[in-house]
């Protein structure tokens, strides 16, 4: 982390996903971030460029903070069962996707042309591969898991449908009761947890006692 971003940017970063997460991309603007964060305006443009360019660093930030929870996060439960680590990955993934959902239309527009992104997107992506693949076969040694799905595709079918929910809360909605944004995001992110749950648990073909 500090090899990519000084102590200045990271303060600057955490007070700027601090004000987004509460207010939107649009609904903050930088005289916001500079102001909470005391600086001078000026500082965003020598730090980062622009408020967009600023969120492409702010995504990298992000996603690097992220992957080293992940790892300390896989390392403390290496030990458990493989049907735990599984389900328990399952956890991770769906809660950081509705943690830092107002990533999602901003990730799909700039993606498409900013290369270090893609690359820490996919190294990211290769982490949670690796650590699939992992308990799937220790599962299948030890009689736990049936099936060898391709961890790829368990991590595609997780995400994919994670961020399905997050995209389409005007169809999502309907299914899910709630009474106020607080309890929908609480109750939704349950709904997709135990489905997806369900639904790789059968693809493992995962034998309960």
């Amino acid at each position: 982390m500090r090899k990519k971003f000084t102590e200045k940017q990271i303060h600057i970063l955490d007070i700027a996903e601090e004000l987004i997460a509460k207010k939107g991309y649009e609904g903050t603007s930088v005289r916001d971030i500079c102001s909470k964060a005391n600086i001078n305006v000026a500082m965003i443009s020598y730090y980062f460029g622009s408020k967009e360019k600023m969120m492409s660093y702010l995504y990298q930030y992000r996603v690097l903070k992220t992957r080293e929870n992940f790892s300390e996060f896989a390392d403390t439960i290496k030990d458990g069962k493989p049907e735990m680590q599984m389900k328990e990955m399952i956890k991770f993934i769906v809660t950081q996707l509705f943690k830092y959902n107002y990533f999602h239309g901003f990730v799909t527009q700039e993606l498409r042309h900013t290369d270090n992104l893609k690359d820490e997107l996919l190294d990211f992506y290769q982490l949670f591969v690796k650590k699939i693949d992992e308990v799937i076969k220790k599962g299948v040694a030890s009689g736990v898991f049936t099936f060898t799905p391709k961890p790829e595709d368990i991590l595609t079918t997780i995400i994919g449908s994670t961020l399905f929910v997050i995209r389409n809360r005007n169809f999502y909605e309907l299914y899910v009761p709630h009474k106020n944004e607080e309890t929908y995001v609480k109750e939704a992110e349950k709904k997709i947890r135990m489905n997806l749950l369900l639904s790789v648990f059968a693809i493992l073909g995962y034998a309960a006692d």
